[in-house]
């Protein structure tokens, strides 16, 4: 019986691909588990409205990405930190510290492990630090560091 697999199946072939399996196979474990359509007219449109929604889906969260990205670009996050007698800050602003500002402030839900720039914010100035937002969305975070009075 030739059967369109609705997700991958370990040993028979991958999500969206048309195989040949056992009548008894696609049956009583295939079907039952939804894993597979039969091929018919009606299958293959299930599978084109299933592909139609994930790229709809896809499309929607890199939008909302961008728009979140645009929202980043104006914002400069203000931390205050000691500095010793020559210069080196105490500590470091961390990603964490930096989600959670984003958070309370300006109501903006990021990852931290999202951050492309792994180096630490230990200085006085400005820092920019780029977040993955979706799949080739790239924001921009302004970090700026004084000395705490």
């Amino acid at each position: 019986m030739k059967v369109i697999l609705l997700a991958d199946v370990k040993n028979v072939g991958k999500k969206d691909q048309i195989v040949e399996v056992a009548d008894g196979y696609a049956r009583n474990f295939l079907f039952v588990h939804k894993l597979a359509v039969p091929r018919t007219e009606r299958g293959l449109e299930i599978v084109d409205t299933q592909k139609k929604k994930v790229a709809d889906e896809f499309h929607q969260k890199q939008v909302e990405a961008q728009a979140i990205a645009d929202k980043l670009k104006d914002i400069v996050l203000e931390f205050e930190a000691r500095f010793s007698e020559d210069g080196r800050m105490y500590g470091t602003i961390s990603t964490k510290q930096i989600v959670d500002e984003l958070k309370s402030k300006h109501k903006l839900t990021l990852d931290k492990r999202k951050f492309i720039d792994h180096f630490l914010v230990n200085a006085a100035g400005i820092t920019r630090l780029r977040i993955e937002l979706f799949k080739g969305v790239v924001g921009t975070v302004t970090v700026k560091v004084r000395e705490k009075k």
